[in-house]
């Protein structure tokens, strides 16, 4: 999957990834706002790992590029903001505002992140319609195959894994209402973005770890619609885009979630 650049003598990288998850999405957003060129090589769930070991990983996303391999959503985006410094950077460079970036970065990568992911599977992981279209998008054609086979091996597997359970729901949405409160007073006031007056890592990384509980409709891989959900789990997410937190998520997908 080409993403064409118009920036001259600017390198194409390559980013492997499993289409629905969100951490890939992160990087995704980036390349497209930095407007740097990549390919994007989406694998489904477990066969992924044939593509990143190759490259000296076991997760997704992973970023392969002529200055090495890059295995982490948050040193991809640290990298990326080097390659085209005369753009909009994702970091400021004023030494307290990128500190603030960057710890609300992390605070969103180790709790948001893995709260959405947990939440959302308790609900979908054993839907495997939904899964075909979230976990097979654009991955070559024998993985969509061996999906249709091993899906049950998967399914189960995503909730050993990750000890998907109604009581570890209900803890990972208690995750999710705290990180949008948080969220909901840094916004106090009026403000566009979290730190700054311009979009950072910390917005996009938000944006885009929120994305399986706000469902913009922007959203490259994401198709599910509210009354498609379970019940239980479409009147969460109403709740949820009404807050300061949701209404701010959907905006930046509105306006500046751009592919290229």
């Amino acid at each position: 999957m080409n993403h064409h650049s118009t920036i001259a003598n600017t390198e194409v990288v390559r980013l492997i990834t499993i289409p629905i998850s969100h951490y890939c999405e992160k990087v995704r957003w980036a390349l497209d706002l930095l407007k740097i060129p990549y390919i994007e090589e989406r694998h489904v769930p477990a066969f992924h790992l044939w593509a990143t070991r190759k490259h000296g990983g076991s997760s997704v996303p992973i970023l392969v590029a002529k200055s090495g391999n890059f295995i982490d959503s948050t040193d991809i985006l640290h990298y990326l903001d080097t390659l085209n410094p005369e753009s909009h950077g994702l970091y400021p460079k004023e030494p307290e505002l990128r500190r603030e970036v960057e710890e609300l970065e992390e605070l969103f990568d180790a709790r948001l992140g893995a709260d959405t992911r947990n939440w959302g599977y308790f609900y979908r992981s054993g839907d495997r319609e939904t899964m075909r279209t979230g976990w097979c998008s654009g991955t070559p054609q024998l993985e969509r195959l061996g999906f249709e086979i091993i899906f049950p091996f998967l399914s189960s597997t995503i909730r050993q894994r990750y000890n998907i359970t109604v009581d570890s729901a209900a803890k990972a949405l208690q995750g999710i209402q705290e990180i949008f409160e948080i969220v909901d007073r840094r916004l106090a006031g009026g403000k566009t973005y979290l730190v700054g007056d311009t979009i950072s890592a910390a917005d996009i990384t938000f944006a885009a770890l929120a994305a399986p509980v706000l469902l913009p409709p922007e959203h490259p891989v994401m198709v599910s619609k509210i009354a498609e959900l379970p019940i239980e789990m479409a009147a969460v997410i109403k709740q949820l885009q009404l807050t300061a937190a949701g209404v701010y998520a959907l905006r930046l997908y509105r306006e500046q979630r751009q592919v290229q």
